[in-house]
């Protein structure tokens, strides 16, 4: 097969979660360039709607739905619809997160569980739901968005650290559970990324701007666009014999302990 073709989309179903926006939107988009048809969910319909808008924008036919991707209920009635209306899924972006930025010692038990349900029980439902299908199909993709912190610990991040932390091995136990099945189930750990969240802090002279530059060995911060190219191989038949792994895209800031001090 010439390589190029191994790394098309072209008739795939991808499920991209929370994509209305930011990084989710940005690998569906690129998705959507490869060939794939996507879908997409978010929290609310104005959510949807600011979807489905920003992908007509980019001249691409998305179907958004409203769906709680902690409700399992709702997952498997989300995923049933998509099966009718679109096709089956072959690939699936857990992409939907949030984050609490609260000292361990400040935060209730109920907004660490919160954070905790988003980022790591709804991947969890998300991809029991679509298995099933993939497993009969004898074929099918599943990438979750980790993060550093998958690895790293920092201040007022514990219940989001602990979240990817459990992705990780989650991703790693769909691979081993279901590889037999031509099922691969990898893992994204972006860097720090330059979205809109993001701007206060990188104002030039801010001191988490400057950390973050010093820190990384590329002296930038990342853009969604880093993002792409990774998520598109990991989605395609490229990564066939790639399995359980994290790809983390940071600029190296997990290969070094940062710079010396001057």
């Amino acid at each position: 097969m010439n390589i190029i073709k191994k790394f098309s989309l072209e008739g795939k179903v991808a499920l991209v979660t929370g994509a209305s926006y930011g990084i989710g939107f940005a690998i569906a988009k690129s998705y959507a360039e490869a060939g794939a048809t996507i879908v997409f969910n978010d929290i609310n319909q104005d959510l949807v709607d600011k979807g489905i808008k920003a992908y007509e924008e980019e001249g691409i036919k998305a179907f958004g739905y409203i769906c709680d991707v902690t409700d399992e209920d709702k997952v498997y009635e989300l995923v049933a619809k998509i099966e009718k209306e679109v096709g089956v899924i072959d690939i699936l972006v857990n992409n939907a997160g949030i984050i609490k930025r609260v000292a361990m010692i400040d935060m209730k038990a109920e907004d660490f569980r919160k954070v905790i349900d988003v980022d790591l029980n709804a991947p969890f439902i998300v991809a029991k739901a679509v298995l099933p299908s993939m497993i009969k199909k004898g074929h099918g993709k599943i990438i979750n968005i980790c993060s550093m912190m998958s690895e790293l610990g920092r201040e007022t991040v514990s219940a989001y650290a602990a979240a990817k932390g459990g992705l990780k091995m989650l991703t790693k136990n769909i691979a081993a559970e279901y590889g037999e099945y031509n099922i691969q189930c990898n893992g994204i750990g972006p860097g720090y990324i330059a979205t809109p969240q993001t701007a206060p802090l990188r104002v030039e002279g801010h001191p988490f701007n400057n950390f973050i530059i010093g820190k990384t060995p590329a002296a930038r911060w990342g853009t969604p666009e880093d993002l792409v190219g990774p998520a598109v191989f990991l989605a395609s038949d490229a990564s066939d014999f790639v399995n359980g792994h994290v790809l983390y895209v940071d600029g190296g800031i997990l290969a070094t302990l940062g710079k010396q001090p001057e």
